[in-house]
């Protein structure tokens, strides 16, 4: 591991730990700004089949420990790609409920939230990057275009030898 992703990984989880257990503190405060999106959300869900607590401070302590959980494996390094993409997906339900500036009237309030909100898109942009990140090892993409790539030369070279070999076996004949 590079001393980058040593460094940058465990300052990108820590917003998550401090911030999930902060919502975990303060879960029935978390839950009334929390209401508005889990009484959309709840529904699509069990409509999908998923089956989700329709009480907002549940979700809201479950969004904190999936918070709590993905940051500590992201700033360990244990499945950072994996946990990279879980903090991104929590983080749409938690910047669409905590930072709702659309919906705030005062000037100064509303700034600060807008600020927060995006501040919360940048994150998720990041994520999606850490997400993406093969520690400098050849992704998967890669890898199976190499693959394929190393397939089609050896058809070629198995192909071109049967020839050979077809017409070697026909010039024995006559």
């Amino acid at each position: 591991m590079t001393v980058s992703r040593l460094i940058a990984r465990p300052m990108l989880a820590s917003i998550f730990i401090v911030g999930a257990a902060t919502a975990l503190k303060n879960s029935s405060a978390s839950a009334t700004k929390a209401t508005p999106v889990t009484d959309k959300v709840v529904p699509l869900a069990k409509k999908a089949g998923i089956p989700l607590p329709e009480n907002p401070e549940t979700l809201v302590r479950i969004n904190a420990g999936v918070q709590i959980a993905a940051g500590l494996a992201l700033a360990t390094g244990r499945a950072p790609r994996l946990s990279a993409a879980v903090l991104a997906a929590s983080m749409v339900p938690t910047t669409a409920a905590g930072h709702r500036f659309w919906e705030v009237d005062d000037k100064a309030q509303r700034s600060q939230q807008q600020l927060h909100f995006f501040k919360n898109l940048a994150v998720v942009g990041g994520l999606i990057i850490a997400a993406g990140d093969t520690d400098g090892k050849p992704g998967v993409a890669w890898r199976t275009r190499r693959v394929a790539k190393d397939a089609r030369r050896e058809a070629k070279r198995l192909a071109h030898d049967a020839r050979r070999e077809a017409r070697l076996a026909a010039a024995r004949i006559h």
